[in-house]
């Protein structure tokens, strides 16, 4: 597959050709090909939208792996991704990624819109290395078996990789509220989940 220019078309527009293949299956390392080598951030952003979709149970293990490997390499300020070949020849259902890509291409359009250069300091070397540590972080939540409890820090990873992509400060800054409202929403559920837990126990083992 011929890798396109990620500065001649827009992410919304490779990711809607990428839906229209009449493959069988893709490699992980065909995508990451397809979305251009110098596109780390549009990778972050593709796998975070997947895992913020409503997809079969398991998917965002799948899809949240690479963001593990990809979101280190932003807090380092790697210009190239880089991702190990056997996970590059990992092959998905096309059925799965086409249902996938098709569902966020109007979400990456939309954003796309709302959008443009601005506050560039927000989302200069030292902002890219937050983000780089923020989704870093997220993305070894993504990969875990929560249910429901992805989607609020997937968002979050989307925004503040599209925010890298579009040079928008104002939305690193809404990625920056959505981090932490997701750490909130984990740290409560978490809470909950120990309370539950002690009082199971409690009701189980005598005093």
């Amino acid at each position: 597959m011929t890798a396109p220019d990620p500065h001649a078309r827009p992410l919304s527009q490779v990711v809607r050709d990428l839906s229209s293949s009449e493959a069988q299956s893709m490699s992980l390392g065909e995508v990451v090909d397809a979305l251009g080598a110098s596109a780390l951030a549009g990778l972050i952003l593709v796998f975070g939208l997947a895992c913020a979709l409503p997809l079969p149970p398991g998917a965002t293990t799948v899809f949240g792996l690479p963001l593990v490997l990809l979101s280190p390499q932003l807090l380092f300020d790697q210009a190239r991704p880089w991702l190990p070949r056997r996970l590059r020849e990992r092959r998905m259902s096309m059925a799965d990624l086409r249902g996938a890509f098709q569902r966020m291409t109007p979400w990456l359009t939309r954003m796309e819109a709302l959008s443009r250069p601005r506050l560039g300091f927000v989302v200069g070397v030292q902002g890219r290395r937050l983000i780089g540590l923020i989704c870093t972080v997220f993305a070894l939540v993504l990969i875990l078996p929560i249910p429901l409890g992805n989607m609020l820090p997937a968002t979050a990873v989307s925004v503040l990789s599209l925010a890298l992509i579009q040079r928008d400060g104002a939305i690193a800054m809404a990625g920056y509220v959505l981090a932490a409202a997701s750490v909130g929403v984990l740290v409560l559920a978490a809470n909950l989940v120990g309370a539950v837990i002690k009082t199971g126990l409690s009701m189980l083992l005598p005093a």
